[in-house]
């Protein structure tokens, strides 16, 4: 049987394609590799059979230079990228290629296709592990999951990125694993930025970076997160090593699934994004799983367009996730960093028969305790605090002093603020807002439980600050 003769391109619309063949056409999420003499090769990604002689097609890079004409050949299957052990501490592209500069990957390197079936449900184990971050407000009021899947949701400049490199930072101290970093959408110096952290930290050996670039086609950003989401698999599967999956941002990746939806001729739907939405979001997720005896963690950053919450692909994602961290711009405002909305966010394992009744107990306290807060500030800001009964003053201000407990200096800011970053036990944060709920620190300074670690350094910095404040002894007479 003679092998499958190769396409001929027959339009191009920028970043689509339409190729013609004289057999059998390739399947849906099939690669083609299409070549011109000048502009040399392009790897294209079957989107649409248009009709029984005719595909249409996304490209992965730019295809400037290419015509009508060109010759289409098949690859036989989806894209395939290299795995295992070679891609640690390298820096790939959507196609599995070298984008740093070390050596290409050698041809006897194994490859996996990007495009895969989730685990069947009956092969998935239940997630009840906590993974320790060290950031209070987190390990408190939205605890993750070894195994499950986490989203912060924010808009531009609340402190999505930091807060990621920072669990970046966590894991490298204390969990045991390997991490995938899928950088979509992004600015090239955000991830030149973390490049150079991970290196200087020591983390890069452990990690395998994967970039779709804010200024790549919407194909190349579109596909990325599946090239990380291959190699993860590859090391959950074949290597039984537990992978921390991290991804800033999801939101970009429904971004160029609507600019490839609009290229290709769809209708769109809500407010604009691709019919196909729920399908493409839930294909991207449900592959986030734990099977066997090792398991995916993923933690991901979600833009919010003008910080609202009720946009669609916002929804979308955050059905698919356990812990949901909302990031909040009045707190950013305030400087309430890490900016975590404490009534907003939430999480599946805040429960008792997972977290423990202490745990449980004091996270709706804490929760308890800001909401009524919250509910007195209009009055508050009308009257002051000296028109409120006894009671409501004193939730008012001891929950000003557990907003400013909550709120912890980073590792990845101390080049710029010159505070050491702070992990915090979660023993230690319990016992912290326990203390306070039980009225131990009403007598302190706020600024005293600002940015500080335990409630022990809040407790040295209250004891300096009053021994400051103490009057000079006068001199002694001389008689």
């Amino acid at each position: 049987m003679e092998p499958p003769r190769p396409g001929k391109v027959v339009a191009i619309r920028g970043a689509v394609l339409d190729i013609a063949f004289d057999d059998d056409l390739p399947a849906i999420n099939d690669a083609l590799v299409v070549h011109d003499d000048q502009a040399g090769d392009v790897v294209v990604e079957v989107q649409a059979h248009r009709d029984d002689r005719t595909i249409r097609a996304i490209a992965m890079a730019s295809t400037t230079g290419f015509r009508r004409g060109d010759r289409a050949e098949r690859t036989g299957g989806p894209i395939r990228v290299p795995v295992g052990d070679a891609v640690l501490g390298r820096l790939l592209d959507v196609m599995g290629h070298s984008g740093d500069d070390g050596a290409p990957f050698a041809d006897d390197v194994e490859r996996r296709p990007i495009h895969h079936a989730p685990p069947p449900l009956s092969e998935q184990r239940k997630v009840t592990d906590l993974f320790t971050s060290g950031i209070k407000v987190l390990d408190l009021l939205t605890p993750l999951a070894q195994g499950g899947k986490a989203a912060m949701f924010g808009g531009a400049g609340v402190g999505k990125t930091v807060l990621v490199m920072e669990l970046i930072h966590a894991m490298a101290a204390g969990y045991d694993g390997t991490s995938v970093f899928a950088g979509v959408g992004e600015r090239s110096r955000e991830g030149h930025e973390m490049l150079l952290d991970m290196t200087s930290s020591g983390v890069l050996a452990n990690t395998v970076l994967v970039y779709g670039q804010m200024n790549e086609p919407p194909g190349a950003r579109w596909r990325a997160p599946l090239t990380a989401l291959a190699i993860a698999e590859y090391l959950r599967d074949e290597a039984h090593r537990n992978v921390l999956l991290l991804m800033d941002n999801v939101f970009r990746f429904v971004q160029a699934g609507a600019e490839v939806s609009g290229l290709l001729g769809r209708m769109p739907s809500r407010v604009g994004y691709q019919p196909t939405l729920a399908s493409e979001v839930a294909a991207l997720q449900e592959r986030i799983a734990s099977v066997g005896d090792a398991s995916i963690t993923a933690i991901e950053a979600v833009y919010v367009p003008a910080d609202d919450f009720t946009d669609p692909a916002v929804t979308t994602i955050a059905a698919h996730v356990d812990s949901m961290i909302v990031l909040s711009r009045a707190m950013a405002a305030e400087g309430m960093y890490p900016a975590v909305d404490p009534i907003a966010s939430s999480s599946i394992l805040l429960d008792p028969l997972v977290v423990g009744a202490d745990h449980a107990r004091t996270a709706a306290d804490v929760r308890r305790t800001i909401e009524r807060y919250r509910e007195l500030q209009d009055v508050i800001s009308l009257l002051g605090m000296e028109e409120l009964g006894a009671e409501d003053r004193r939730i008012a201000e001891r929950a000003r002093r557990l907003q400013r407990f909550l709120t912890q200096p980073f590792a990845v800011t101390e080049a710029f603020t010159g505070v050491p970053g702070q992990s915090v036990p979660i023993a230690d944060t319990i016992a912290g807002c326990r203390a306070i709920l039980d009225g131990e620190c009403d007598d302190w300074r706020e600024s005293s439980l600002y940015m500080v670690g335990t409630l022990e350094e809040a407790r040295a910095k209250e004891t300096a600050a009053r021994d400051k404040d103490k009057p000079a002894e006068p001199a002694p007479v001389p008689s």
